[in-house]
């Protein structure tokens, strides 16, 4: 009697393992191929002048961020470089609770020139008590590996795709309408 609900466990689980194993991220990840670091990086074509881009950019990390001179660890107009240091969370979810399972830290690096400006985002690294850089959450044979990790790619991906999204919209032109005559 006792072996028939322990194969049912055992025929469950197994299914529960198989099926877990068996969904694979489907999300393309950019890879430096140098550093072999994550690293999202894209030209934005862009009408303005160097220092007016930069502005504009200036602009959009205060309504972005609640901190804006605490995530600025570079502002240089002459060179036309700002660099960002920030973190979003990661969450799980335990039902219908989101539980904290961590803090990504990242760079934003922004540059500038006349009609463009380039965005570089990197260095994506977990925060504990040591460097952990979120490329190990690809390592399916690593000690440590959580079929969880595949989860907070597809998270650390979508929050680094709405932050591109906010930065383009931010630093698209202001389109001043014309005062209408009466």
């Amino acid at each position: 009697m006792k072996s028939i609900p322990s194969s049912i466990m055992l025929l469950v689980f197994s299914a529960i393992c198989f099926t877990a194993a068996g969904q694979e991220t489907k999300v393309s990840y950019p890879i430096d191929k140098d550093t072999q670091l994550i690293t999202y990086q894209e030209v934005v074509q862009e009408p303005g002048t160097a220092d007016e881009l930069y502005v504009r950019c200036i602009e959009w990390i205060n309504t972005q961020y609640k901190n804006p001179a605490d995530v600025c660890r570079v502002r240089n107009r002459e060179s036309a470089v700002i660099e960002i240091l920030h973190r979003f969370e990661l969450i799980n979810m335990d039902g219908d609770a989101k539980l904290n399972a961590g803090i990504v830290n990242y760079l934003l690096k922004l540059e500038f020139k006349p009609g463009r400006y380039r965005y570089t985002i990197t260095d994506l690294t977990l925060r504990q008590s040591s460097r952990f850089p979120v490329e190990r959450w690809f390592d399916k044979s690593d000690k440590m590996y959580s079929p969880v990790w595949d989860d907070y790619l597809v998270q650390l991906d979508t929050q680094i795709r709405k932050l591109i999204e906010s930065l383009k919209s931010g630093m698209a032109p202001v389109v001043v309408k014309p005062e209408e005559k009466w």
